[in-house]
């Protein structure tokens, strides 16, 4: 967290509320459990003895500023909050500066993503893609690409894509009988239905799943999106059930949530691809800021690894989208 150490050794600073649950002690005192963020990355942090006339009450996605001592917690720092408000017009800040985005603008990953598209030779698989992104294109601008784990920052969701679709065509280099135009468009479709599954806020954070997202999943529903789509355009059937395979199988296996398996090699290379992009991001981020001979905190998403960091280098752990 970028906060600014005082001289009495507590440290100060803007944030953004992530998490806030109001919880009771065993002794019947109220405190406040919070995650605080920024754009360097997240702290947890405790309100004790809580008081809402005192301190004041909060939410999610409120910008706030900070002050407290910071100290080791199962590894991890944690803050023990001191002071606390909301930010006003006189602190001349403001919470897009404060929430941790995409290593790239959204506008350059959208555009990026289009300008691949306009270079298909298959002229459906084109307007699909056109058609969706440029139907999309506000949210598709901010989106995280996940409630929590990978990517799940402001335009998180482009980064990602877009991360998977400069893999698609390292891949196709090197087998070139692979269907580049229909493996790109997977790439680029294949989280589409992200947009309908989380709540997500102004600042582009998710906050959790819409009862669409709960009841139906992104997977399903990108394969509805698409079959829609493929209607209106007049895309023939053939392609509109490739694509819609691609969507629905990219989580590889059923206990990760896919409805079938895949079925034909470009299938199969976007959940292979999909998985080493996520992953790649969890492990980067889990590694980063740990010094060095030292182990990460277990990471569950990654089968409860912990992971160790090598190197005293200072690294940088951004993606190449250029």
């Amino acid at each position: 967290m970028d906060f600014t150490k005082l001289s009495n050794g507590q440290y100060e600073g803007f944030a953004v509320i992530k998490r806030c649950d109001r919880k009771v002690t065993s002794k019947g005192t109220d405190y406040l459990d919070m995650k605080l963020s920024d754009k360097s990355g997240e702290i947890s942090a405790k309100l004790w003895d809580y008081v809402p006339a005192t301190h004041g009450e909060y939410e999610t996605d409120t910008l706030v500023k900070v002050r407290g001592e910071i100290s080791k917690f199962a590894g991890a720092d944690q803050m023990r909050i001191t002071k606390i408000r909301r930010t006003d017009e006189n602190d001349n800040v403001d919470i897009s500066d404060y929430v941790k985005s995409a290593d790239y603008s959204g506008e350059y990953m959208f555009d990026a993503i289009i300008k691949r598209a306009q270079a298909f030779e298959d002229e459906e698989l084109k307007k699909l893609v056109i058609h969706i992104y440029n139907s999309n294109k506000d949210k598709l601008l901010t989106f995280p690409a996940a409630f929590r784990l990978h990517h799940a920052i402001r335009g998180g969701l482009l980064m990602h894509t877009l991360s998977i679709i400069k893999l698609c065509e390292a891949v196709c280099e090197i087998y070139p009988y692979v269907n580049r135009d229909l493996l790109i468009t997977g790439a680029a479709l294949h989280d589409i239905a992200k947009l309908t599954e989380y709540e997500v806020t102004a600042t582009g954070t998710a906050t959790g799943y819409t009862v669409e997202g709960n009841l139906i999943g992104h997977l399903v529903k990108g394969a509805i999106i698409v079959d829609k789509v493929c209607d209106e355009l007049g895309i023939s059937k053939e392609k509109a059930m490739l694509v819609e395979h691609m969507l629905i199988s990219h989580h590889g296996e059923p206990e990760f949530g896919a409805a079938v398996r895949p079925m034909f090699i470009e299938a199969e290379l976007l959940s292979e691809l999909d998985n080493l992009d996520a992953k790649m991001y969890q492990m980067s981020q889990a590694v980063d800021g740990l010094e060095k001979d030292a182990f990460s905190s277990r990471l569950w998403a990654l089968n409860d690894r912990k992971l160790f960091n090598y190197s005293d280098d200072n690294k940088d752990f951004k993606v190449n989208l250029d």
